[in-house]
């Protein structure tokens, strides 16, 4: 049940009226008592209504698309494809879309989907990847939850599937088989989210609302390793995403199950974790070479971050990929015109922010399960080759 202006008038002690005062600003109420109602508001998660033209339902002409940076040109492909079809529509009329940047924050992502709702959203496309914290899981799937009991359509694009698993355990997508489309390698689910409150379950969220359209992050890395592997390299260092986010769990257990598959150890020194940019790309790779000269190759969480990687290898008077083979990830477009050419794995991005423009609005049927994973594709280019003997 949502929560009304009443429950929160009975959580501050006060009327109804009061709260209502406090949250119009448009009346003197005692510094107390408006602490006590805000306390209140908070607590019980209110949502104030929105524009008057858009308390019926959720159907006003804003769409929300949450990004973890608007400069990381990953998020602004999707990004820019989600608007395009919600500007091209012809069928329900053009849509607003409004781009909300969360800097990879939990709470802040929060923050704007509360804000979404309190504006009636018409939908909300969720990107890239997302906390592994179980608690904000839970309270992830409360705010869809709300969204969706609102009419909200919810998009999440390019989340792994572990976040659709995580989801399923809490009500959030049925508990039955998944589809998937065009996938190489399935990733296997991961547990994020599973323990729920002792004493409080999660909402459900309508399983009409949510849809998932997932890469496949674990079967990409797998492959992207695995040719290193298939040239020779033994000695490979891996430069990861931000601990305790979604995608960098799968892709590091993609590289791990490579390295796995093919009998050669999984050793702590070779991994260094760091953010999804150059600057963060260089300072791991420095230090992966410090830990082990002998690398042979270095795979990075990213495009952006393995541009990082040449570089530091390059201050070191290596040459690529004679003496260190460098692979990124996504195929980022400038990816082609590096210094050599840098193989990575290519991310359908542009195809999948169109697609959920268009569930977004409504044009597209959801895909079996509401879940779709999409191919993660080797591009091998001439920043990777054989070891030197």
């Amino acid at each position: 049940m949502a929560v009304t202006l009443a429950d929160v008038a009975a959580r501050a002690r006060v009327s109804a009226a009061t709260v209502s005062r406090v949250l119009s600003g448009n009346y003197p109420v005692a510094a107390g008592t408006r602490g006590r109602v805000l306390r209140a508001v908070e607590e019980l998660a209110y949502v104030v209504n929105g524009p008057a033209s858009a308390l019926a339902a959720a159907s006003s002409d804003l769409v929300g698309i949450l990004v973890n940076d608007i400069a990381d040109p990953f998020f602004g492909i999707i990004a820019g494809a989600v608007q395009t079809e919600l500007s091209g529509a012809a069928q329900g009329g053009e849509k607003l879309a409004v781009v909300c940047n969360t800097g990879g924050s939990p709470e802040r992502e929060l923050t704007y989907l509360t804000l979404l709702q309190r504006q009636r959203a018409a939908a909300v496309v969720l990107t890239g990847s997302a906390s592994e914290d179980a608690a904000h899981a839970r309270a992830l799937t409360a705010a869809l939850a709300r969204l969706a009991e609102a009419g909200t359509r919810v998009v999440l694009c390019g989340r792994p599937t572990g976040v659709a698993a995580a989801a399923e355990a809490t009500g959030a997508v049925p508990g039955e088989s998944q589809g998937t489309e065009e996938t190489r390698e399935p990733g296997k689910t991961r547990g994020a989210g599973k323990t729920p409150e002792a004493d409080e379950a999660p909402p459900r969220v309508p399983l009409t609302a949510l849809t998932t359209l997932a890469f496949d992050n674990r079967g990409g890395a797998r492959q992207l390793t695995a040719h290193l592997i298939g040239l020779g390299h033994r000695r490979i260092g891996c430069v990861a995403g931000p601990a305790g986010r979604t995608t960098t769990g799968e892709r590091l257990a993609g590289h791990r199950a490579a390295l796995a598959a093919y009998g050669i150890e999984d050793t702590p020194r070779r991994t260094v974790h760091g953010a999804y940019d150059r600057a963060s790309g260089y300072d791991a790779a420095a230090e992966l070479l410090r830990r082990e000269a002998g690398l042979t190759a270095i795979v990075a969480a990213n495009d952006t971050a393995a541009l990082g990687v040449c570089a530091a290898v390059r201050d070191r008077g290596l040459r690529i990929p004679e003496d260190v083979s460098v692979a990124g990830f996504d195929d980022l477009p400038f990816s082609v015109d590096a210094t050599p050419a840098l193989t990575t794995v290519r991310l359908p991005l542009q195809e999948t922010g169109a697609r959920a423009g268009r569930l977004a609005m409504g044009r597209e049927e959801r895909p079996p399960g509401g879940l779709a994973t999409l191919r993660a594709e080797l591009i091998v280019r001439a920043s990777t080759s054989a070891p030197r003997p």
